[in-house]
């Protein structure tokens, strides 16, 4: 179960100032993109939105129902990022919205040639390990649990857009470039996840992830996945990093943290018999880990459950 990270809430908006109870918009406007700050307070259905630029929205407060894609839909909730492509429309549902409960999300709407530029310059310092592959926003992934990279990200773009500093075109735009990458990095980590089975044969990379998955409860060695890959030691290391945004060490950390997660859901399972099960073998270091990467330690993961 992976750990929802929630970006900073905006302050409301006074009720004095609301033009009405259904989608109220701040905007804050800087030289490649555009931050929108939606407010709902009002159960509402079939409310639209479109945009003339790509859109990463993320929610704060409250719960929408989003239907995209003429027939897709599904509940996003705070701690949930949504990418939508350049003018497509956007039919959004409030069912829960109303003034003790307001509904709050942003709307980052980031300029075609920033997007360009930036998948420009990946590809040629930094291209991906499989040469058939090249860095992009994926747009099949565009539903996402938060990163904590992609949050703090967030968190800076909302701080810089929102406040009256010096440089702050500038601010945002190094700000922006590092959400852009983080984003795709997030998006190979979930696609890898989610089908590695079907790419042992093109991505080196699913291999190491197939076999961290089958051996999760025992002892996993870098030398042992570095050599499923065909690689050095300390490139294996750097590319994999490169390509996910997170170590091989911390990934095979939070497998292991995300596979106890299930298994705690079972009350039948203690916390001992998880904590083995997934490969640890040290209960205090299990109780100090599960906290570093859920927020709360096992006993409180399954208080939550009730």
């Amino acid at each position: 179960m992976q750990q929802k990270f929630k970006p900073q809430l905006v302050p409301l908006q006074a009720e004095k100032d609301l033009k009405t109870l259904v989608e109220n918009r701040s905007v804050y406007t800087m030289q490649h993109c555009e931050l929108n700050v939606f407010e709902t307070r009002q159960q509402s259905e079939k409310v639209k939105l479109v945009f003339d630029d790509m859109v990463l929205t993320t929610m704060l407060r409250g719960k929408k129902v989003m239907h995209l894609f003429g027939s897709e839909h599904f509940d996003y909730l705070p701690g949930e990022s949504v990418i939508v492509p350049d003018k497509e429309e956007m039919i959004i549902d409030f069912p829960e919205a109303d003034l003790l409960n307001p509904t709050q999300c942003i709307a980052l709407a980031v300029e075609a040639t920033m997007l360009k530029d930036t998948l420009n310059l990946l590809n040629e310092k930094y291209p991906k390990t499989e040469k058939q592959e090249s860095w992009n926003i994926d747009i099949s992934c565009f539903h996402l649990q938060n990163s904590l990279e992609i949050t703090s990200a967030v968190n800076r773009l909302i701080n810089i857009s929102t406040e009256n500093i010096a440089g702050k075109d500038v601010l945002v735009d190094f700000t922006l470039k590092e959400l852009l990458i983080r984003l795709m990095q997030t998006q190979a980590r979930k696609l890898i996840l989610d089908s590695y089975n079907n790419y042992t044969a093109t991505n080196r990379f699913a291999s190491a992830v197939q076999y961290i998955k089958a051996h999760i409860s025992e002892e996993i060695t870098i030398d042992t996945l570095s050599n499923l890959c065909c690689m050095s030691k300390p490139t294996f290391f750097r590319c994999f990093k490169r390509e996910f945004g997170i170590s091989p060490v911390d990934f095979i950390l939070h497998e292991r943290i995300k596979i106890a997660c299930t298994m705690l859901r079972d009350q039948n399972v203690t916390i001992s018999e998880a904590c083995y099960a997934v490969g640890i073998n040290n209960l205090s270091y299990f109780f100090k880990l599960f906290k570093r990467i859920e927020g709360k330690t096992p006993n409180e993961f399954r208080k939550g459950l009730n």
